[in-house]
């Protein structure tokens, strides 16, 4: 009883406080580099966060957020009335859990399978080319795979052809799109996503493969029971944000792929968003939506993590 008094006394707390504000004053150099992105991440983060009033107003350009009439949760009531936001929701959610599924795996293994390489050349020269597509952006990528799966100049119909098959327009195909966003997917992030998971590996204390060698274990052992276990946590906390942001899609990807032909199956809250707010000018409308999008995000991350951290030490809070 007098060791709890003793830790949880006045006098205590002062001297915790004192220590924790040493370390302030130790580390002020890095305090003082992070003022800057606080001070950006107010403003252009937090500060238009206001503009989520349009969502619960009649917004009128001409009267300002302010001044436009409240209408309470009508655009919400609008939302689940309106078929095109339902098929776009089961969209996204089908698009987003084929993405976990198949896309978040790929590069962890990836990274181990490029971690078992004893060719550094081979090694860094496979490296840079897997996460070169990375750096470009899906304008220029989808323009690329628009030309590879051209039912008249693609070289996947060339070939395709030459077993006296009539060419596939694959990017107008219902059934065929869906494979498409998801291997260009993976083949764009692959190698970007393993750096994290390489930089990880390289941590590891190698006494540990030393160790399990002198037990008799091969590669695939020492894979399954050290490199895997010691990315873990990484994986963890990385599959938690995945979770958080369930219901992105892959704007930028879709956008640039999709047509007509395919809203069915392609057609995702953020292009129905886009549609909506920028092309029908229903402002008020298409922040109700993103407003949904993101407060589903923010429960997924916290719902997620919470259920996670039950189960394990891991997490990200």
């Amino acid at each position: 009883m007098q060791q709890a008094k003793k830790k949880y006394s006045p006098l205590n707390t002062l001297m915790k406080a004192d220590t924790k504000w040493k370390e302030v004053k130790k580390n002020k150099a890095f305090y003082i580099m992070l003022v800057v992105p606080m001070i950006m991440l107010a403003i252009f983060s937090y500060g238009p966060m206001y503009g989520i009033l349009i969502a619960f107003k009649d917004f009128s350009p001409g009267l300002g957020i302010w001044g436009s009439p409240w209408n309470g949760f009508e655009h919400f009531t609008r939302m689940f009335d309106d078929f095109l936001f339902l098929r776009a929701l089961r969209n996204t959610i089908i698009i987003s859990l084929l993405k976990i599924i198949i896309s978040f795996p790929a590069p962890i293994i990836f990274a181990l399978l490029l971690n078992e390489v004893r060719q550094m050349n081979f090694k860094k020269v496979t490296q840079s080319i897997s996460y070169l597509p990375h750096f470009m952006s899906w304008v220029i990528l989808s323009s690329m795979i628009v030309e590879v799966f051209s039912p008249e100049r693609g070289i996947v119909n060339f070939f395709i052809t030459l077993f006296g098959v009539e060419p596939i327009h694959f990017l107008a195909s219902k059934s065929a799109f869906i494979p498409i966003l998801i291997g260009t997917d993976i083949w764009k992030e692959i190698g970007y996503a393993a750096i994290i998971y390489l930089a990880t590996m390289s941590s590891i204390d190698p006494g540990l493969y030393e160790a399990a060698e002198m037990d008799g274990a091969n590669r695939f052992h020492k894979m399954i029971h050290i490199t895997i276990p010691s990315i873990m946590p990484m994986i963890i906390v990385l599959f938690i944000l995945r979770l958080g942001s369930m219901l992105n899609a892959g704007f930028d990807q879709v956008l640039n792929l999709y047509n007509p032909m395919v809203y069915e199956v392609a057609d995702i809250i953020d292009t129905y968003v886009y549609r909506a707010g920028l092309e029908q000018f229903q402002l008020d409308y298409a922040t109700a939506v993103g407003l949904f999008k993101n407060i589903i995000g923010v429960l997924l991350i916290v719902g997620s993590n919470a259920i996670i951290r039950k189960r394990s030490e891991h997490g990200i809070w």
